[in-house]
């Protein structure tokens, strides 16, 4: 007896109707309504087509998953199970649990699932299967809303854990179910039937005799035909074994509400109980009218199963087809889109590098005549530096000798300042012109010149030939002019009595560590020429000079810079 088939019916009633309990209301549509009509009139091939055609063209998906929702419903009555269990499958995908509109469709899914799990095993469920529908269950109970459809979802369940013996488990459910006062007559009946027949099967000697009576008269008052239906098929089983022949009436009434229901499931079961409990005389006419039943049945749904796949197909290829012609539609209005771009860019690129080429054309111009200005001004100062360095601190040096000896010697004036004559012919020379031999001396030399009878100056530490073998040629000429600026400001400004000078090689640098007496200089003071150009010298050598204008008295200088 297919009671699942019964169910499912059922349940899409509820699914399609009800205002108040798991409510789906998808969007209008023209074929949907066209659908649903023909299902509710019974035209279930002709639903189905249209069902598929609102699949194929909708664009809203509750639509979409309903209408796959019906159409699994269609196939599961066919008997087509795979087919029912695809467009479940098919209808998930296009729900959103987070979604309050699509929760009624996702019970509705789930439900059918799990029936479609049992109906996959009808005859021999294993527990592998129940397990399957058990979850599908479960999860029709988490998205239902309604208080009905779970009575339904959980009398599923229950009839589930029957056909796998696990009584017990029904029968929890049940007991849990079964309304307390009876005002749906039908659903009482049904939970009643079932929880008398659950008993007797856990415990073949209980007495259901008395429920299944008193389903039976409710079932008769209300005429509830597939609820009669039920209550044959349950008489027959129980008495079977005990009073045949009771049970071959309950067959033949079976029978007799199958052929008015038009379930041939039905009929081909109640023809079994009674080729099975029947007189020989009529066991041959009972299995005659069973098997041509049974072949208009299996070919029947064959040829439902055909028609759906045929169906499918044609919308499909109709799909496919109207997408080519969109497709090559598309590609043909790209390509006039294409071209049209193209010639747009390429007048938008001739106009561009039209406007790109005047502009580079005049910052060109200007950039050149901004590098031949700084070129001009960059030699106006190089010069000046040399000026400054080579010939006024030169001349400075001479003076500073001059005044601080008592006897002059004149050739040794004359040596010097014909070097200076020599060296401000030179002074446009890029490349500085040093020798490098004894350099220790020549340094010692150039800060000693600096010595008055006021003003000591010490050499101490460091100033060796070989502090100055890795030093190289550029390094030299930078720092011989920065001492000497040094020692030129310290001649003018500082006032100071006692000057020191140390050198040292440590970790691949030379430290020159510098230290007077004298007034110092403060954090504000602003460096002249001079000075500002012995940063510049280091810079160029990658090393640096510190003034250290913190210190309690006089001035303290380190010049450090990298060696090879």
């Amino acid at each position: 007896m297919k009671k699942t088939l019964l169910l499912s019916v059922f349940i899409l009633g509820i699914f399609a109707c009800n205002k108040k309990e798991n409510t789906i209301i998808p969007i209008k549509d023209i074929n949907y309504d066209k659908a649903e009509s023909l299902f509710n009139k019974n035209n279930k091939d002709s639903a189905f087509y249209y069902f598929n055609k609102v699949v194929a063209n909708s664009k809203d998906s509750l639509t979409v998953a309903t209408s796959y929702n019906y159409m699994s419903v269609i196939q599961s009555n066919a008997g087509d199970y795979f087919g029912a269990q695809e467009s479940l499958m098919l209808s998930l995908k296009f729900l959103d649990g987070e979604k309050e509109k699509d929760i009624g469709c996702l019970s509705s899914n789930y439900n059918e699932l799990g029936l479609n799990s049992i109906n996959l095993k009808r005859y021999e469920l294993t527990i592998a299967y129940c397990d399957k529908a058990l979850f599908y269950y479960n999860k029709a109970i988490k998205y239902s809303k309604g208080t009905g459809f779970n009575l339904i979802i959980l009398n599923n369940k229950a009839l589930a854990y029957q056909k796998v013996r696990k009584y017990a488990q029904a029968l929890k459910i049940y007991n849990e179910i079964i309304p307390k006062k009876s005002k749906n007559q039908k659903e009482y009946a049904r939970i009643l039937s079932n929880i008398a027949k659950t008993k007797w099967l856990q415990n073949p000697a209980y007495n259901a005799a008395p429920d299944f009576f008193k389903a039976l008269g409710i079932r008769e008052k209300e005429n509830d035909l597939w609820g009669l239906n039920a209550s044959y098929a349950h008489l027959t089983e129980y008495y079977k074994q005990t009073r045949p022949d009771s049970a071959l009436v309950y067959a033949g009434k079976m029978y007799e509400v199958a052929k008015k229901i038009n379930s041939p499931d039905d009929k081909i079961e109640a023809l079994q109980k009674l080729i099975e409990l029947g007189p020989p005389e009529q066991t041959k006419q009972y299995f005659e009218t069973y098997r041509k039943l049974d072949d208009s049945l299996q070919t029947a749904r064959n040829a439902a199963k055909n028609q759906f796949a045929l169906i499918r197909y044609e919308a499909e290829k109709t799909k496919a087809d109207n997408l080519i012609l969109q497709k090559d539609n598309t590609e043909k209005n790209y390509q006039i889109i294409k071209q049209r771009i193209l010639l747009a860019f390429t007048v938008l690129l001739i106009l561009a590098g039209s406007v790109i080429s005047s502009i580079w054309y005049k910052k060109r111009k200007q950039r050149l005549e901004l590098e031949a200005k700084n070129t001009i001004r960059e030699n106006q100062l190089k010069t000046s530096k040399k000026v400054h360095d080579v010939v006024a601190n030169g001349l400075y040096r001479v003076m500073a000798e001059i005044e601080n000896q008592d006897s002059l010697e004149r050739e040794h004036i004359l040596d010097k300042l014909e070097v200076m004559y020599e060296k401000s012919r030179d002074i446009s020379y890029e490349e500085p012109q040093l020798s490098d031999q004894n350099f220790q001396e020549k340094i010692s030399e150039l800060l000693k010149s600096f010595a008055t009878e006021t003003t000591k100056v010490v050499v101490y530490m460091g100033n060796t030939k070989e502090l100055w073998k890795k030093v190289s040629t550029e390094a030299k000429y930078e720092l011989e002019h920065v001492l000497q600026e040094l020692m030129v400001n310290m001649s003018k400004h500082s006032k100071a009595n006692n000057v020191a000078v140390r050198f040292e090689h440590k970790d691949n640098y030379l430290n020159v560590y510098y230290a007077d007496n004298g007034i110092g200089i403060s954090e504000k003071t602003q460096f002249n020429n001079g000075l500002t150009n012995t940063g510049n010298r280091m810079n160029n050598i990658n090393g640096e000079i510190i003034f250290d204008t913190k210190a309690e008295k006089g001035l303290k200088i380190k010049i450090s810079f990298p060696v090879s």
